[in-house]
């Protein structure tokens, strides 16, 4: 039975071990009996069983490496049993520890250095311990000793090398350099591992060095065609990835939600669920990932139908709701105008995390429930959830919509002090709408003079649409000279200081501002638009055109509304 690794006897045994090695006298085989010599090699066998049958956690490794120094089991052949030690931290990435992360990684190092004469399969494991540790550079270190000392790699050591390539920034050049050692010993021809390599140039941004691997391969498997779909979605090359797509002779649920993912991260909605209406059809087995994209992009148009019939192919199948599945369906019922099926959702999912509560934050936030909102949020912190910048903006906007002021302003002063979120040039544009919708003009010049960094158009403007509600011209052309200058672009701005100038019949301001608007290159104003389905048919508006084909009946009972609200007064 394995003594427990807190208790006083072996608390410290494999690290004293593991630093005193070169002080410790070794025995030599000659000096152990005979005896003595067969009971340590069942010992050694007996451990090397339990960790490749029993050992589930690093605690348990800890514990087996214990009882092997106590034994003196070392003093054999102390490669057989520290591999396996080492094998078991490199393959076994679902286990957990309760070790604070700089001894993880230096765990497995140490555990390497004991080993006499490391072999390849040693250099490998200690090599995809550290990249499953995170810890790239490492693994480049022992691959660099590897090489100094001659060993030889094989097909097992790139893809490590290379995932840890990967995990580096600016690493064109080593991926290049990889590339080199490949063609010098000749694994190119493995497809593993060019797929290892394709990848490692799409994680260094190098898309046209992955599709040169791509196209020179010998061999391509679906993986071949997943990792440059996935390059070209990163690269925002949806269109080539949709090419790649459509030549894959077979494709497997990571191909279908990876372009899908980008379709919908592209803002090409209507694409991604007509591509997920393909699988439906083809009945391809969709993963969560498939899922979550295409009720982004129904959240996006707001297409409540269709993601009600998402929802419902979910229950369909059995899916389990997980924080994520959970969040797409909160922020579609949400944005679809559906508050109360948005929180039947969020009650359902077991794990919340921060997104979960964020969008359910945000949902109430858009819907003017904000009371409600700040006891969702209560709740949040009281579970034990850290809120982020995210957070912090929906309850603001929240207090905003509802004319919760003193909250707003409590939240605010405790963001970071209590809640340990930095405040961001959001949260202050936040502020300063809220106060300049309340009329508190000054308190929120006032906010924008202490700010640490200079305010950005969203500070300002909403500091100028509060000044356009109340009407002060004076705080809104200091607000209005702050936007030009950060966004000279925004035609938004000069249509409201015209607005404001006509209101107050200052006539000449007014043609001097249209005469600035007119005399700037690449000023535009955003068209407003929204969205409305019925029967299943979405309908789009968009400001100041008369393209809809039912424009003069809609117009028709829109005036009929207006002189019946004149009658009315």
């Amino acid at each position: 039975m394995l003594m427990h690794l807190n208790s006083p006897e072996s608390s410290n045994l494999f690290d004293k071990n593991l630093s005193t090695r070169d002080e410790t006298p070794i025995e030599t085989l000659q000096e152990i009996p005979k005896q003595q010599m067969q009971v340590r090699c069942m010992q050694t066998s007996h451990l090397i069983t339990i960790i490749k049958k029993s050992c589930k956690t690093t605690a348990q490794i800890h514990q087996v490496h214990a009882q092997a120094i106590t034994r003196g089991l070392f003093s054999l052949h102390p490669a057989l049993l520290l591999t396996q030690i080492l094998r078991f931290l490199a393959f076994s990435p679902s286990h957990p520890t309760d070790f604070p992360s700089n001894y993880a990684v230096n765990y497995p190092t140490k555990i390497f250095s004991l080993i006499p004469n490391p072999s390849t399969f040693n250099y490998n494991a200690v090599i995809r311990a550290h990249v499953l540790l995170c810890s790239p550079r490492s693994s480049l270190i022992f691959f660099t000793e590897m090489r100094r000392k001659s060993v030889s790699p094989d097909f097992h050591t790139f893809p490590f090398v290379l995932k840890a390539c990967g995990l580096l920034q600016d690493s064109v050049s080593l991926a290049k350099t990889l590339h080199s050692e490949l063609l010098k010993f000749g694994f190119l021809a493995d497809v593993f591992v060019c797929n290892a390599l394709a990848c490692a140039y799409c994680r260094a941004g190098d898309v046209d060095g992955a599709k040169k691997v791509f196209e020179r391969s010998l061999f391509r498997d679906v993986v071949s065609y997943n990792v440059m779909i996935d390059g070209f979605v990163k690269a925002g090359e949806i269109d080539k990835a949709r090419d790649l797509f459509d030549e894959m002779p077979e494709r497997d649920a990571v191909s279908w939600g990876t372009l899908l993912a980008g379709y919908a991260k592209s803002s090409r909605c209507f694409e991604a669920i007509e591509l997920f209406d393909c699988m439906v059809d083809l009945m391809v087995k969709f993963d969560n990932v498939a899922l979550v994209s295409v009720l982004s992009a129904c959240a996006q148009l707001g297409e409540l139908a269709q993601g009600k019939r998402i929802h419902d192919l979910i229950e369909r199948n059995g899916i389990k709701l997980d924080s994520y599945l959970g969040t797409a369906l909160v922020d579609l019922y949400a944005k679809g105008g559906c508050i109360e099926m948005a929180m039947e959702v969020f009650k359902l999912c077991l794990e919340k995390n921060v997104s979960l509560w964020n969008a359910m934050l945000m949902g109430l936030a858009m819907h003017g429930h904000g009371m409600l909102l700040l006891q969702y949020f209560s709740r949040m912190v009281e579970d034990g959830v850290q809120p982020d910048g995210v957070t912090i903006l929906a309850v603001l906007v929240g207090c905003s919509h509802s004319g919760l002021i003193d909250e707003a302003r409590r939240i605010f002063a405790d963001m970071e002090s209590v809640y340990g979120v930095p405040r961001e040039l959001k949260h202050y544009g936040c502020m300063a709408d809220l106060l300049g919708r309340a009329g508190l003009i000054k308190e929120a010049m006032e906010m924008i003079e202490e700010m640490p960094m200079g305010g950005d158009v969203f500070v300002w403007g909403g500091l100028l649409g509060g000044c356009k509600i109340h009407g002060n011209l004076k705080v809104a052309e200091e607000a209005a000279k702050q936007v030009m200058e950060v966004k000279p672009e925004d035609g938004g701005v000069y249509s409201l200081l015209a607005h404001m100038y006509a209101n107050s019949q200052r006539w000449e301001d007014l043609v001097k501002m249209r005469r600035l608007r007119d005399s700037r290159c690449g000023i535009k104003k955003i068209a407003g638009c929204s969205l409305i389905e019925l029967d299943g048919i979405t309908h789009e508006f968009v400001s100041g055109d008369c393209l809809h084909p039912h424009t003069e009946d809609i117009y028709f009972v829109l005036n009929g509304l207006e002189l019946h609200q004149y009658e009315v007064l």
